[in-house]
């Protein structure tokens, strides 16, 4: 396994392997470092032939608060003020790399189970709508709230979670940013099961996990492959489609009004600019 890890860490029980989200930004936040070894460290799960099953799970009391805004924005400075072609391209390249970062989670053989407890938002939802099967704690909360700070989610809800809990949904979800709690995700079919608790839902991941190990690995894998056969290159071409959107539409007064009120902890106020 990839060595000197910073944003997560990674254990095998039998034929189950654990990923944990570390952080280091609050709340499991996704910085530089996570979308750098997210992809690194499922291809090595996914070449080990050991490894039968996948549980993903957050560190501390909350799966994600999603992208680490502060520790990502310094990269996306220069597009908002005006960008021409160079900036946007750069952009357009790094919107691209941490679709692939997510995809590396879909496209891993292995099935993996996303564990959620407390909030999973923005990119959180984009990760876990990247594994095969989800389970909550009482006490989850999900967001698709990109929506609230001016972006187009661009990661994988908006591809993904069309085939996990319909359109209908997906829309409310997608265009208000609303947080939803574990019973209304379980409804819905965002989440499987819902447990008491964060410890009885990770051990019913972990005994999910083992259960699916203990059938015929390649045939796992190969139902895996058959089931993605029409979801992956139509995931494919919608995430390409909206990195090419956002890199296009995403500088606009409304997001510099969104950083700047996320700065000032404040509610921002739009004007569709």
């Amino acid at each position: 396994m990839a060595d000197n890890l910073v944003s997560l860490q990674v254990k095998q029980s039998g034929h189950v392997a654990e990923v944990t989200l570390l952080g280091p930004g609050k709340g499991n936040a996704m910085g530089p470092d996570f979308w750098r070894e997210l992809p690194v460290v499922f291809r090595e799960l996914d070449a080990d032939d050991t490894v039968r099953a996948i549980v993903l799970t957050g560190s501390g009391k909350h799966f994600s608060y999603g992208l680490d805004l502060p520790a990502m924005m310094g990269s996306w400075g220069e597009l908002l003020g005006g960008a021409l072609a160079g900036p946007r391209t750069r952009f357009l390249d790094e919107i691209r790399r941490l679709q692939d970062s997510v995809t590396a989670v879909a496209q891993c053989r292995k099935p993996v189970i996303a564990a959620v407890a407390g909030w999973c938002i923005g990119g959180g939802v984009d990760l876990i709508s990247a594994a095969d099967i989800r389970l909550a704690a009482q006490d989850a909360k999900f967001s698709v709230r990109e929506v609230k700070v001016a972006i187009v989610a661009d990661i994988g809800s908006l591809q993904r979670l069309r085939g996990i809990i319909g359109e209908g949904h997906l829309r409310e979800l997608a265009y208000t940013g609303k947080d939803i709690d574990a019973a209304r995700a379980e409804k819905i079919g965002l989440v499987n099961d819902v447990y008491a608790d964060q410890d009885a839902m990770l051990a019913a991941a972990r005994e999910l996990a083992a259960d699916i190990a203990k059938n015929p690995p390649l045939v796992v894998q190969g139902t895996k492959d058959v089931l993605d056969h029409d979801l992956a290159p139509r995931v494919a071409d919608g995430l390409r489609y909206v990195s090419a959107w956002n890199a296009a539409f995403l500088p606009s007064k409304d997001l510099g009004e969104a950083v700047q009120a996320f700065l000032e902890r404040r509610d921002p106020e739009f004007t569709g600019e």
